[in-house]
């Protein structure tokens, strides 16, 4: 039996409420552990589904069939006028956290983390870190890993995530390029089982006109595709950035080298239904492709496609968990 875990996210946004909406996503031979405020779960459930049953547990160890279980703290004890708050943002670390802690005890195959508010996050939870995804990964102690956003025919990983764009030239050399292309090709080959072709795109305009508008493709991102390409890594580029998604067909990824070059377009083509996969992970981690969407939350009106996503997604991977490393440390120590 394979055990999803997923945590709830800020009790102010809308992931309670598209969780109860995401019942058809959830399998029958598996446990889906969540991890949030019960009041909030139970609340979301009168309100928007009814039919979403879960069991309460204390401790992880007490899933022992497949099904839907809930852990709390039981923090909060009324919901009506819940607002992004300190509190809301140290709720969702800290549920986001006791997930965490699970993982490392060997007993979950995936994780899947709703949205979490940064700014609420860091004022009422002291996170310190540019996101989740760099939580997830301190978490299970990798330092090599990748933002892939993904749907079914469009995927998109990014050079460098949650750093300012005047730090983006600075931060690219021939050897973080190399590493990402073969992060990709190697987690390509572990989750689908295929050999990427990837498009690789350029950083400057016209990617950089050969060098009379930025020197980055010819002196960075050039050497590292002729360097995984002698490795057998298919791929081409520097694609031009503001056409390289017209040419979807001819690749099964791309590479962006900042945030919103690889975003924007994603987002214009499958914001509704994207997610966000962590690669590199022991334990794979997806998450909806949207933020807290604090203006529409509790209205009834968000739409779950994404959510359904991630957890789908988050089923199939889970086959490919490498949880049995953190088993083994915790024998070792």
């Amino acid at each position: 039996m394979r055990k999803i875990a997923i945590s709830l996210g800020d009790p102010a946004g809308i992931s309670y409420e598209c969780m109860v909406k995401a019942l058809p996503a959830l399998e029958e031979d598996k446990a889906y552990i969540l991890y949030g405020e019960e009041a909030v779960l139970r609340f979301a459930k009168e309100r928007f589904n009814p039919n979403f049953e879960y069991k309460p547990i204390r401790d992880i160890s007490e899933v022992k069939t497949p099904g839907v279980y809930l852990i709390s703290l039981n923090r909060v004890k009324g919901v009506l006028g819940i607002k992004p708050s300190e509190g809301a943002g140290f709720i969702a670390v800290t549920y986001l956290g006791r997930m965490s802690a699970d993982v490392l005890r060997g007993e979950i195959d995936a994780i899947v983390t709703l949205p979490i508010s940064k700014y609420w996050a860091k004022k009422g939870g002291k996170f310190s870190f540019p996101g989740q995804t760099e939580f997830v990964a301190f978490f299970q102690k990798t330092e090599k890993f990748a933002m892939m956003f993904y749907s079914e025919d469009l995927k998109v990983v990014l050079q460098t995530i949650h750093i300012p764009l005047k730090e983006v030239a600075k931060s690219l050399s021939p050897t973080s390029v190399v590493e990402k292309l073969r992060l990709i090709h190697r987690e390509f080959i572990r989750f689908w089982n295929k050999k990427p072709k990837i498009g690789v795109l350029g950083l400057n305009p016209h990617a950089g006109e050969g060098g009379i508008l930025g020197t980055e493709e010819e002196e960075i991102i050039k050497p590292a595709i002729e360097t995984v390409k002698r490795e057998g890594i298919d791929c081409e580029g520097p694609l031009v950035p503001d056409t390289a998604f017209l040419l979807r067909d001819r690749f099964d990824v791309f590479l962006a080298m900042y945030h919103d070059q690889g975003l924007i377009p994603f987002k214009l083509l499958a914001f509704d239904r994207g997610v966000n996969l962590t690669l590199g992970l022991p334990v794979p981690r997806t998450s909806p492709d949207h933020g807290t969407a604090f203006d529409i939350a509790w209205k009834g009106i968000c739409n779950p496609l994404a959510t359904i996503n991630a957890i789908r997604l988050a089923n199939r991977l889970a086959e490919k968990s490498y949880k049995e490393i953190f088993l083994r440390g915790n024998k070792n120590g």
